[in-house]
């Protein structure tokens, strides 16, 4: 097995591992034994438990960015805002569902005390509510600072519903709860910004 495969392999098993176990539960012993490889051959691809780890949630980040990415590349030019929180609603919930228990290292991850890891997380709501911000902000009527906390609003809720449907075991079918949580999170976002300009609708 080549190197750039053998790390792929690594980045697998301990993203099962981490995301099954936690962070501080796992040792460089475990991840190697399940991974089949020795721990010099370990050492040489991460050198540290938390290289590792970062490495695993920096993957996770990505495939989550390019959900979102996607997901918002469908809403149709001149559409409502609202478009958007249904746009952003499925991306996190067909992200948790694809991704399982690994959606966890994203959402609620135990090792965010850590300053490496916590900086990778907040980064990865950083791009993610920016990209959502400028979309908002093209389609009007709201200003930058509207759309940033707008955008906010919408990865908070987006998340809690993707943890939830990780969690319950009788949660409702992705259709419903996208339709669900992105008319609850739209109709209080449009209430706020009615107080304020009395243009959202």
């Amino acid at each position: 097995m080549g190197r750039t495969a053998r790390r792929a392999q690594v980045l697998e098993v301990a993203q099962q591992l981490f995301a099954r176990l936690g962070y501080h539960q796992v040792s460089m012993d475990d991840i190697a034994e399940a991974a089949g490889v020795s721990k010099p051959v370990l050492y040489r691809h991460f050198p540290s438990k938390l290289e590792l780890y970062v490495a695993v949630v920096d993957e996770r980040a990505q495939a989550l960015l390019t959900a979102v990415q996607e997901s918002l590349a469908e809403v149709r030019e001149g559409a409502h805002p609202r478009g958007v929180t249904a746009a952003i609603v499925r991306a996190y919930l067909e992200f948790a569902d694809a991704a399982g228990q690994s959606a966890s290292l994203l959402f609620e991850s135990d090792a965010t005390r850590d300053d490496v890891v916590g900086a990778r997380l907040v980064d990865t709501t950083r791009q993610i509510t920016a990209r959502i911000a400028g979309v908002l902000t093209e389609m009007g009527p709201m200003d930058p600072q509207e759309a940033m906390l707008t955008a906010h609003a919408f990865v908070a809720t987006s998340k809690g519903a993707a943890l939830y449907r990780l969690h319950a075991a009788d949660a409702p079918d992705l259709e419903r709860t996208v339709q669900m949580v992105s008319r609850l999170t739209w109709a209080g976002v449009a209430g706020v910004l009615r107080d304020a300009s009395g243009t959202a609708s």
